[in-house]
């Protein structure tokens, strides 16, 4: 249990964080969505493509090479009960070889993003409206790349609780940067209001490195023992690259897809008849609004499954495979339970999300054509988390390789004749296929069985509570009541109807109250 106590208490830590911090940023983007306009927002999250692939290009997977160095070094050191000092001396010396790593290639992807912005902004997105953002977020590569690293040293030694109050820093300075550039520089245009936000974004995440620092110096290490360490004979930095690049390699690829993706969106877009300000302003809402509100929920789930990375990977270290079945087990149960919960939320209070939200009903009907499918997107993270722990992260590249190629396939065949809904269709179609490679795979490796009675249960329970609670509410002598209230209610008669079915079992709730108490 003493491994469960640990695991829940960070995991709940950064679930909260998690929460407050998405919720901080929704709230956030809306209100900036209201001052920009989705015009703007549309220019916003074309830069943020090319944003993305540059720190694919400058952290080049470092973080999973941390969290699986240092994870798999203190597995091994607290089995030989070693002191102290032994094991900051070995943790230092695998994430200074990460640092090393990640300086080599965000610097070098930072030089060549500023100077060729320009190119960038007005041959590859068409708008020379974003080459001055463009250059503006190449400067702050470095630090995130670094910070990433440090990240990655903080999942490893289950301290993840740093990372949380790490991103609540980072998030505070963030809202603060951009509010002052939108008071002071989105006035002049679009342009400018682009340059404000992602800029506010970048100078917050190159601050934060700061608070990296400052809690890595000040981390103590607890061990009774004294015994010696015998040192791996490689460098830190060459196994950093061992386990890293080959899935950066992938990252590369992907990344370079998903972003041909965002900006192949609006391109085809404007041929299925849509005039450029119009299909800007349509993949903003898409893009810009539907999908960060999506995946707000996640936040808690990943939460969990990141540090499941560190936990297998010990798992695996210490050769103890049926663990690992054991984890990844309740891990499937566990996120559809979750998902399918969400799901029908979304679905049953669609436009009331996109309403008050946004003041959108247009971003309401698309989240009710995406909400459907928020189980297989959210297992599909999950089941990642679990691969890459299990060190198949070269296995999971190749599926988001085949994911990323396939969906920009679909967006240049199905966007110009079917417009959004035509994309919609590409995205019901991709992540099917990548939750089924991702999930087969896992199977195979760990000889899983998946129940039926896992998906069966929970989305009957979902259903019947859905229909209950919109009937109930539908009703004319109750229908003043809030959506807040309808939300709450909603999910307690989830929580009941679950319960009956048998979705969730007297040993979930068992296991679930031990961890709680002993914690």
């Amino acid at each position: 249990m003493k491994g469960a106590k640990r695991f829940f208490i960070n995991g709940f830590i950064l679930a909260t964080a998690t929460v407050l911090m998405r919720a901080i940023s929704v709230s956030f983007n809306a209100f900036v969505t209201k001052v920009l306009g989705e015009e703007a927002v549309g220019l916003f999250t074309l830069v943020m493509s090319v944003y993305s692939l540059a720190i694919i290009f400058a952290t080049s997977s470092v973080n999973l090479a941390t969290v699986r160095l240092t994870s798999a070094a203190l597995a091994k050191l607290e089995a030989e009960n070693a002191g102290e000092s032994e094991i900051k001396r070995v943790l230092r010396k695998e994430i200074c070889g990460c640092i090393k790593y990640s300086l080599f290639f965000s610097l070098l992807t930072s030089a060549v993003v500023f100077i060729l912005a320009e190119l960038i902004g007005t041959r590859i997105l068409g708008d020379a409206r974003t080459v001055l953002s463009v250059r503006v977020l190449s400067v702050s590569l470095p630090f995130i790349s670094v910070g990433s690293a440090v990240s990655g040293y903080f999942t490893g030694v289950r301290k993840a609780y740093k990372n949380a109050l790490i991103s609540a820093i980072e998030q505070f300075i963030k809202i603060i940067l951009i509010t002052a550039g939108l008071v002071i520089i989105a006035p002049k245009g679009i342009e400018y209001a682009c340059v404000a936000v992602v800029g506010g974004g970048a100078a917050g995440e190159a601050l934060s490195i700061i608070s990296d620092v400052a809690f890595y110096f000040t981390d103590k290490i607890r061990s009774n023992g004294n015994n010696k360490h015998s040192d791996e004979k490689r460098s830190a930095l060459w196994r950093a690259a061992e386990i890293a690049f080959p899935v950066a390699l992938g990252s590369y690829v992907r990344q370079s897809l998903v972003c041909a993706e965002h900006i192949a969106i609006p391109a085809s877009l404007r041929k299925s008849g849509a005039n450029s300000s119009d299909a800007l302003a349509s993949y903003g809402v898409l893009h810009g609004m539907v999908f960060p509100l999506i995946f707000f929920p996640s936040s808690i789930l990943n939460s969990f499954s990141s540090l499941l990375v560190p936990e297998i990977t010990a798992c695996v270290a210490t050769n103890d495979r049926p663990k690992a079945k054991r984890i990844a087990e309740r891990v499937i149960k566990t996120c559809l339970i979750f998902s399918f919960a969400v799901s029908g939320a979304f679905v049953s209070f669609s436009s009331e999300f996109g309403i008050s939200v946004y003041n959108s009903s247009e971003a309401g009907k698309y989240i009710a054509m995406i909400a459907p499918l928020i189980p297989v997107m959210y297992l599909d993270t999950s089941v990642d988390f679990v691969l890459k722990g299990l060190g198949e992260q070269v296995y999971t590249m190749g599926v988001n390789i085949l994911d990323a190629t396939l969906s920009l396939a679909l967006v240049l065949i199905l966007v110009p004749r079917f417009g959004l809904v035509g994309y919609i269709a590409s995205v019901y179609l991709v992540e099917l296929v990548n939750c089924a490679l991702s999930l087969g795979r896992l199977i195979y490796v760990t000889d899983l069985k998946v129940k039926i009675s896992w998906i069966i249960k929970p989305l009957i329970s979902i259903m019947i509570s859905c229909f209950t609670s919109r009937f109930l509410f539908s009703l004319s002598f109750i229908t003043d009541i809030g959506y807040g209230i309808q939300l709450a209610f909603t999910f307690s008669l989830m929580i009941f109807f679950m319960r009956i079915t048998g979705a969730i079992t007297k040993s979930d709730v068992e296991y679930m109250k031990n961890t709680v108490k002993n914690s």
